[in-house]
């Protein structure tokens, strides 16, 4: 029986101790430990981990709090670290609350009371914030890159499908025609947009945090800007209070990541249709389709639906760290926790999925016939047929509702559309109604015809290099 005096029970059974056991007379319950550790998804961040250490370490020593052999044996000691976490050798323990605990605590027990230093000046609240925006700084710009690849795979389809034509839709109905290549390349500009968007999210996220401390800095002597250019920052915090509480970053990565993923459904759901019997405008290689378990003939689209269903998650992962952060005040909250496995996911996801479509992409077979056929319809020339009344002086208004009531006598099989056209107006109307007559009738600027194209082209190419020229000034 324990009387009033003695030491409360270590409920937690872990070896070892918390960063903040002084503060406390007995050790952590096992309960809190499951519920708040964050060890299993944050040490994917052990690489900036270190790195952020080493660059704390050097900072100390510069303004005097390590002199050089405490500076070299901890440095010498995070150098160990890394070496066992990269070969896997590294032995966490159950005291691990997270990954920056984990390394601190092996680098001490190698350093000894240089070690202890470690944590000098630096609280986890600024080392998290630092580690975050290392990660989100290399993995952002990766997804950037994984864009760029795909980019590459829609031009070269583009190109190889020349003068290759389709149904353009709205509504999904069929419009008017529209070269194969303009329709590739429609997706292609999509994810310029996001290229360019990850990457000033990744320019905004430039900050770096380490020096803000717990919310309000120090009174030791310590280097924020030099430890920013030591990370390769390009500038430090403003404000400590910020810098330790902001998460607009994230909340701006998972953004541009959910619309990718949005982008990238909008993909999927193409292919779904255009692979399925009914439109038959694509055939998927086998390596990247699947079968069904009970019936043979199946060829099915599992990228494409992937692709379109994993969206919701991403556009999940961001409402929920919106939702998060919609309620905290100033400054750190354990709340901020939630940032990062909605994030790591979002990376991941859209990562697969873009490996995935691209190699699907780049492998399947246009069925060009059956799209020039669906093309060629007759309607599709309707709109031509109109923008030829206007060009003799008819209003757009009363052109179109002449040429309605011709589609409509079509439908009713009162004649084909060119005939109709040729009755009711004269043979070079007619003319415009025939196979691959109407995909040529687009000539405006950034339009879906061949003239428009190799405009188009040139200028797709050009902001390629400008992509690839910036990808090569980050490495």
């Amino acid at each position: 029986m324990s009387g009033a005096d003695s030491e409360p029970e270590n409920r937690s059974g872990p070896t070892g101790s918390t960063l903040w056991h002084g503060r406390f007379a007995g050790g952590p319950d096992a309960a809190l430990m499951a519920y708040t550790v964050s060890l299993p998804f944050d040490r994917r961040m052990w690489r900036d981990d270190i790195v952020g250490s080493r660059a704390h370490v050097r900072g100390l020593a510069r303004v005097g709090l390590l002199n050089d052999a405490e500076r070299d044996n901890v440095l010498a000691a995070l150098d160990q670290v890394h070496a066992e976490m990269a070969d896997g050798r590294f032995e966490y323990l159950a005291s691990d609350e997270d990954i920056h605990t984990a390394v601190e605590r092996r680098v001490t027990e190698i350093s000894g009371p240089a070690g202890a230093k470690l944590h000098t000046a630096r609280s986890r609240n600024d080392q998290v914030a630092t580690d975050l925006r290392l990660w989100c700084k290399r993995e952002l710009v990766q997804v950037a890159r994984g864009l760029y690849d795909l980019q590459q795979v829609l031009l070269a389809r583009a190109i190889e499908a020349g003068n290759t034509y389709l149904p353009g839709y709205t509504h999904l109905q069929r419009a008017q025609p529209v070269l194969l290549s303009h329709h590739l390349l429609a997706h292609g500009w999509a994810f310029e947009r996001d290229i360019d968007r990850l990457l000033a999210t990744v320019d905004r996220l430039d900050v770096s945090p380490l020096g803000a401390g717990a919310l309000a800095g120090t009174s030791l002597p310590i280097d924020p800007a030099g430890n920013a250019a030591d990370l390769g920052f390009a500038r430090p915090f403003d404000n400590s209070l910020d810098a330790v509480s902001d998460r607009d970053f994230v909340a701006e990565g998972l953004f541009d990541l959910a619309l990718i993923g949005v982008h990238l459904s909008r993909i999927g759901e193409e292919w779904v249709l255009w692979t399925t019997e009914e439109f038959g405008f694509a055939k998927l290689d086998d390596a990247f389709a699947t079968g069904s378990s009970m019936l043979p003939q199946k060829k099915n689209p599992d990228i494409a639906e992937l692709a379109r269903g994993k969206t919701g998650r991403l556009i999940g992962n961001l409402t929920a760290l919106l939702a998060t952060l919609k309620g905290l005040p100033l400054a750190y909250n354990r709340d901020l926790q939630e940032d990062k496995e909605g994030l790591f996911d979002s990376v991941d996801q859209v990562n697969l999925a873009v490996a995935a479509l691209t190699g699907m992409i780049a492998t399947a077979t246009f069925m060009s016939d059956a799209m020039q056929a669906a093309a060629d319809a007759d309607v599709t020339a309707a709109t031509d047929l109109a923008e030829y009344l206007v060009r003799g002086g008819t209003p757009f208004r009363d052109a179109h509702a002449i040429v309605g009531q011709l589609v409509r006598r079509h439908l009713a099989g009162e004649g084909g559309l060119g005939e109709l056209a040729a009755l009711e107006i004269d043979t070079e109307a007619a003319a415009l109604v025939g196979a691959g007559v109407g995909v040529r009738q687009r000539t405006s600027p950034g339009g879906a015809g061949p003239l428009a194209m190799t405009a188009q082209l040139e200028k797709y190419r050009e902001m390629l290099s400008a992509e690839h020229d910036e990808f090569t000034r980050r490495q």
